[in-house]
This record gives structure tokens, sequence and C-alpha cells, in this order.
């Protein structure tokens, strides 16, 4: 297959003449290896039914007669704007958010460059209808939502042929999949089969927000059942009717999926798990973080964006990372991440261990805070290393704030509410600036709104949620909040994973992830209350992001792409997704408006 980047075409330019140099670009950059078979191949209805090749009524006359689709599409011709504006228009007459969801989905499905540049060109606007919160009721509502399936579902009983399956897929070059067995969608708990939209909204996101190759991405539901008796009961659900698979049996699919993966698409095709339960989460990181090319967005990536935020915090409070008292709510994968990458941070920071960075950190669970002896007892797993000697048992969040007196407070529960006016007003008594992350998703799951955080300390705290709120108003003053949404974060990831063929993902590169991400909040950010860059500019992000994660690459040897690039960051925009339409008549390629045209072409 030919694969020809742009550095290549400059060189094809010296030695080919011009009219050759049209043709090539225009197989190299447009289709980029991503069709089974040549372009010129696919015509007639096979072409109209393609949502890569599709271009709605924007296909012009000669195209029309060239491609053998003439009379099958309304006469008038549309440009991909008057598309984009249409579409807009429906969605807004569109009666809640699952319909919304329902209509983007549908126009995936058919037209693949129209929904992205859509999303994109309204990104404020559409992140919460294709992620959260609204990704959430469609995972609850899949039985209803579910018009056409896209990316591949795994069952338990297809062990000992996963490859196999793999091999239905269509698309030769996998670059990054999301995979989860749906046991712990977001806040909702086990959706089971239900779970599928939570991999197909990260990897739509993968691309509005890192310019990977939709073609290039693969969503995987690994259904191994669900103890969800209500899904059982559901004529609509989709999945296997049987109680979850666990135990030896389990963890066997676990490891041939991943074997399966790596002979089916290589060792650098980037795996990211999404969604699974607690224990599973933590120990498949630990069993497959060094020996294959993946990540665990729930502890990794909620850990790195919750950072970011801490990091950004202390330019208003002045407090170094290494003198916060951090005290966390929940203690399951999502909080135990967090804490396990600010540890890090703050041992990196002090140049002290990572087991007295530790002490900085306290966590309270179900059974209250933890500490030693108290009556509950603790558990095994990765909180463990939290646990105190120095404090009494309580199992009143109030009582352990006063007891701490922390600089932060991080909610990662899935309890709506439990950051109660007393425990926020607390908060505000305790600190001139408290530090308050409601991260739970979705919206009715956070720990507290930005409007209880805001009204009871008198605006003065530095908020942060996981799904967003709406500005808020008080005293006169309008406040913003910040949204400690992951996707600043593993687009960027996954961006420099693809393009560098990273061997493997380790806790740095969420480190820098961070530190880049806090890095682009600017003062005017700041003013308004913001922890994060505005959504519009999540793209850019990504991309500074994913150059500071390849330098990195670069210096410990994890990259496979050689020669390294001489310039990183241009070397990336080159690789990023096209949504404009491609003329399919011969020798009219043009250089798309917003790429600069390279100076050896003339």
């Amino acid at each position: 297959m030919l694969r020809i980047n742009a550095s290549g075409l400059r060189l094809i330019s010296k030695s080919l003449n011009v009219q050759s140099v049209k043709a090539v670009k225009n197989i190299a950059i447009d289709d980029k290896d991503r069709l089974s078979k040549p372009r010129s191949q696919i015509k007639g209805v096979e072409l109209l039914r393609n949502p890569s090749l599709y271009k709605g009524m924007a296909f012009t006359v000669e195209e029309r007669q060239l491609l053998g689709i003439h009379g099958l599409l309304p006469p008038a011709v549309l440009s991909q704007q008057v598309q984009c504006h249409r579409i807009m228009e429906n969605f807004r007459r569109e009666k809640d958010d699952l319909s919304r969801y329902i209509a983007l989905t549908n126009l995936q499905y058919r037209n693949e460059k129209l929904f992205y540049k859509v999303l994109i060109d309204n990104l404020e606007l559409l992140m919460p209808i294709v992620y959260t919160p609204t990704v959430g009721l469609a995972c609850q509502k899949y039985g209803i939502a579910f018009r056409r399936s896209k990316g591949l579902y795994i069952t338990i009983h297809d062990k000992g042929h996963i490859y196999d399956v793999l091999c239905n897929w269509p698309e030769s070059v996998v670059k990054a999949i999301v995979v989860t067995d749906g046991e712990r969608i977001l806040g909702l708990g086990d959706l089971g089969c239900y779970g599928m939209g939570i991999p197909i909204g990260k990897l739509s996101l993968y691309t509005a927000l890192a310019g990977i190759y939709p073609t290039h991405c693969l969503p995987i539901m690994l259904d191994v059942g669900t103890n969800n008796q209500q899904l059982l009961d559901d004529p609509l659900y989709i999945g296997l009717r049987q109680k979850r698979v666990t135990g030896k049996v389990y963890e066997e699919f676990m490891d041939e999926f991943m074997d399966a993966v790596v002979a089916r698409f290589g060792y650098n095709c980037l795996i990211q798990f999404e969604d699974f339960a607690s224990h599973n989460a933590y120990k498949f990181l630990q069993k497959y973080q060094e020996k294959y090319c993946m990540f665990n967005d729930d502890i990794q990536g909620t850990a790195a964006v919750a950072l970011a935020g801490l990091m950004t915090s202390l330019r208003v409070t002045g407090t170094p990372l290494e003198e916060n008292k951090i005290l966390f709510v929940g203690a399951g994968q999502a909080a135990c991440g967090i804490a396990d990458l600010v540890a890090l941070a703050i041992s990196r920071k002090a140049n002290i261990t990572f087991e007295q960075a530790c002490s900085r950190i306290y966590m309270f669970d179900v059974d209250g805070l933890l500490v030693e002896d108290r009556p509950e007892g603790q558990l095994d797993g990765p909180k463990n290393k939290y646990t105190k000697q120095s404090l009494r048992p309580t199992k009143n969040l109030s009582d352990a704030v006063e007891q701490i007196k922390p600089t932060a407070l991080i909610g990662a529960t899935g309890v709506g509410g439990i950051f109660t006016e007393s425990v926020i007003r607390k908060m505000g008594q305790l600190n001139e600036r408290p530090v308050i992350f409601a991260l739970s998703n979705p919206t009715h799951k956070a720990e507290c709104t930005a409007q209880q955080a805001y009204e009871f300390t008198d605006g003065r705290c530095l908020f942060s949620s996981g799904s967003p709120f709406k500005p808020v108003e008080l005293n006169g003053k309008t406040y913003v909040p910040g949204q400690g949404n992951n996707s600043y974060i593993f687009p960027g990831v996954a961006l420099a994973t693809t393009v560098f063929q990273s061997k493997h993902i380790d806790e740095e590169v969420f480190l820098i992830a961070a530190r880049t991400l806090s890095e682009q909040v600017s003062e005017s950010d700041l003013v308004a209350g913001q922890l994060y860059p505005p959504m519009k500019q999540i793209q850019n992000v990504s991309v500074k992001i994913a150059v500071e994660i390849s330098k990195y690459y670069y210096e410990t040897e994890l990259a496979s792409l050689y020669p390294a690039p001489y310039d990183l960051e241009s070397y990336i925009r080159d690789q990023l997704y096209d949504t404009t339409y491609q003329s399919y008549v011969p020798n009219t390629w043009t250089w798309p408006e917003e790429h600069t045209k390279p100076k050896d072409f003339n």
C-alpha cells in the first residue's frame, strides 16, 4: 500500500513533473490507506453508503456522473457549510438531549466528515451531547437509541477465537482501541452491553479533539454478561442475557483479547481501558501496562486532569503543591488514581519519597475516614497507602474536614450532594481560596453543584466538576466553573502515542500531560475562575500535549518512528484528520484553505 507523508511528497516533487505530483497528492493525502480498495472502484450506491466517502448533496454534477450517482441525489449542489447549517437547524428543533444524541449519531453513521465538521465548529454546544452528561443517559437508553452497529462486540462465548472476530473488522490499519466490559459506566454502575456508548463517544473525541482518523479507531465491547437484573429483563437489551463471568475464565478471556489485538493490529496499537470495575481496572493496569501499549482513562486520565486543575489553582492560592493537604472523598479507582499521580508529583517537586508524599493525602470512603483501627477495618487495595494513624475514626465528612483542615477537597464518589452546605462552608472558613472539585459523572451524581460551591464560600472557591455546569451569577459577579473533563487529556496522549508509535505509556506521560494542560490556562481564564482552558481551545491543547509527550517518547526511546521529525509540532499537525470535502474529479485536487501550501509546490 502507498503511504506518503508531506515530507515524502516534497522529495517526490523534485523528480516528478507537476501533473504526476498532483496525482500522488490525491492518493496519499486524500486516502491515507484508509480504504480497502481504491476510490475509483467505489461507485454508485456503494459510495453513498460509505460514511468515509459520502458528501451528501455536495457532490458536483461532474462527480455524480463520474461516480455513477447521477439521479440518486436531488439536483441541487449544496456546500458543506450549508449542510452544517441545516444540521444545526434540525439539532435545535429536537425536543430533548437524547433525541439530539441520536440525531448526531445517525449523522456520524451517514456522513463522517460532516459529523466531525459540525462537532468541531460547535464544540462547546455539542460536547455535552456526544460526551458527558448525555452519553450516560444514552447508555441507559441504549436499547431505544440503538440504530446501527458500530464497533466490535466480543462475547465470553468467543473465548478461544477472539483473533478471528478481530479479523472481521474491515479496516486493516487500527491505531487506537477503546474497550469496556460495561461493569461501571460513569457513576451509573453495571450497564452491560449498553456501555458501548462510552467507547464510541470516546473515539469520536479522538477525532474531533486530536485529529486521529476515524477509520484508525475501533470501539470494542467485551460482553461477559451483566449483573443488572433490570437489563436482563429488558426486552430491548442488546447483550448476553446471563450473569457476569468472573474469576479465572474472565481473566483468561482478557489475556486472550490483549494478545489477539497485538496479533491483529501490532504492538503499537493503543488500547484505552474504559469503565471497568475498580478491582479489575487496577489489576489489569498493573498487569498490562509494561507489556502492551495501554492506559486506563478512569485511573490515569482522570488523575492527570485533576492534577492539572490543582496545579492551576496554585497560581491563585500561592501555596506550593507539597504544602497542600488534600482530602479525597471516595476511594475507588478514580480517587486512588488521582491521589497516586498527585503523590508522584509532590515527590518530584519536593524531592521526597513517594511514601512521604502520601502523608499529605487523606481519604474518606464509604466507611468514613481512612484511619488505622477504625471499627469497619480496611480493605486491601491501592487506598491503603493513605491510611493515617493520628486521626480518630469518623463517618461524618464535616468532622473529617475539621480534623484534617484540608486546602483541597476532591470528590469522586458517584454520590450526588455529599458535599453538604456545612462541609462547603467549613472549607470556606479554613481557607481563603478553598479548592473544591466535584468530579463524579453524570451531572446528578456530582458531589455538589457549582451554584452551591460558590454560594457557600461567598464566591471564593476554586471549583471544578466532571460534568459541565452553567456560569453562576453571585453578588453581581459571574463565575465560570471549570470542567475537569478527561477530554483535555486522553486525546493528546493518544495523538502522541499513535503518531510516534510508542511501545508503552508510563506514569510520566500523565505528569507531562497535566503540566502542559495547566500551562495552557491564561491569566484571563483564572480571573473568570476557570482552572482549565476554554473548551473551544481543546484541539490546540491536544496538540501541545502531544508535542511535549512526544519529546519524552524520544528521550526515553519509547518511540518507534525513526528518524525523529525535525519539527515535532509541524509533523503532528500534518497527520491530523481534515474534515473538508475533497474532490473526486481527477486532477482537480487543491490544498484545503486552512493548510499552508508547501514552498516547493508551484
